[in-house]
């Protein structure tokens, strides 16, 4: 009797083992079933655009914000507002280096003398430029009873060389940016309105500005003449011999209600808000340019 309780409980003890042996292997085989309710550790989002955004403006009174009467600096606050907005920013960095009166060889002269804007370029995300009507408003002032429209041709193929060489410039510190030049507007006619032909003037002056920003890599030509030079309305401008006669500017009571009212050369807040608009939705358009993460020169 002894020895069957012995044989059975080895028995019993091993048949108990190979049960403890078998779920064993079970657990370690079969992968666990993921929870249907509970917590989930989400995975982390990688962002893929910059949080914060780099903005150098450099040029003439345009970029100042000559005209603004807040004094912030004119249409570039206003591109910074607006992409910061628009892509949910941190922030957007400006540094506004403007100056009013500056034609294109004083543009270039800062940029070599002065090593804020040559830093400021180097970790610049976007560039704008404003430059030409200086230039052409010297030629104007040269020998304003005696112009004609062959009179600018010859300043108009120096000015292009200094418009390359100022984007050259930029480009010494940073390649790969993109550089937005914004043309020229005509308010000329308000002070001269004998040269009929101002306007056409004017169109060739942005299409020699354009062919050279073409000519370079990651730039942008951004018109602004059909906004401004009419007014908000299309209210004046000439672009004929018929719109007026060739009697001295005294004598019409001409007004743009783009235009700064105290010299009616240049912007006041509307049309300023106007070129931001202009700006901000050339950036849009070319955004895979400085907004993404890989368009960072570390990387």
């Amino acid at each position: 009797m002894k020895l069957f309780l012995q044989k059975n409980w080895s028995s019993f003890v091993l048949f108990f083992l190979m049960i403890i042996g078998t779920f064993s292997l079970l657990i370690v085989a079969v992968p666990k079933a993921k929870p249907i309710l509970g917590i989930v550790t989400k995975q982390a989002v990688k962002k893929e655009t910059k949080e914060v955004i780099h903005y150098v403006a450099i040029g003439d009174s345009l970029t100042e914000g000559i005209g603004d009467s807040t004094s912030s600096g004119g249409f570039v606050p206003l591109v910074a507002k607006d992409l910061q907005e628009e892509y949910h920013l941190n922030g957007v960095q400006t540094d506004n280096f403007g100056k009013n009166g500056d034609r294109s060889d004083q543009i270039l002269k800062r940029i070599k003398k002065n090593s804020e804007i040559q830093e400021g370029f180097a970790s610049a995300d976007i560039i704008t430029l404003t430059v030409g009507g200086n230039d052409l408003m010297k030629v104007i002032k040269g020998d304003v009873f005696r112009l004609t429209k062959d009179s600018f041709n010859k300043p108009l193929r120096n000015y292009q060389k200094e418009v390359e060489k100022l984007l050259t410039e930029i480009r010494e510190y940073n390649t790969d940016a993109p550089i937005y030049v914004l043309g020229i507007y005509n308010p000329f006619y308000l002070y001269f309105p004998d040269i009929t032909e101002m306007q056409e003037i004017v169109d060739n002056w942005n299409n020699g500005t354009q062919e050279i920003v073409k000519a370079e890599k990651n730039a942008y030509f951004i018109p602004i003449n059909d906004l401004l030079y009419k007014g908000v309305g299309d209210q004046v401008g000439i672009v004929s011999n018929e719109n007026i006669s060739t009697t001295s500017s005294e004598d019409h009571d001409i007004k743009n209600n783009a235009l700064y009212e105290e010299d009616r050369f240049h912007p006041n807040n509307l049309g300023y808000q106007i070129m931001a608009s202009t700006v901000r939705d050339k950036m849009v358009k070319t955004k895979e340019k400085w907004l993404n993460k890989g368009s960072e020169r570390d990387l």
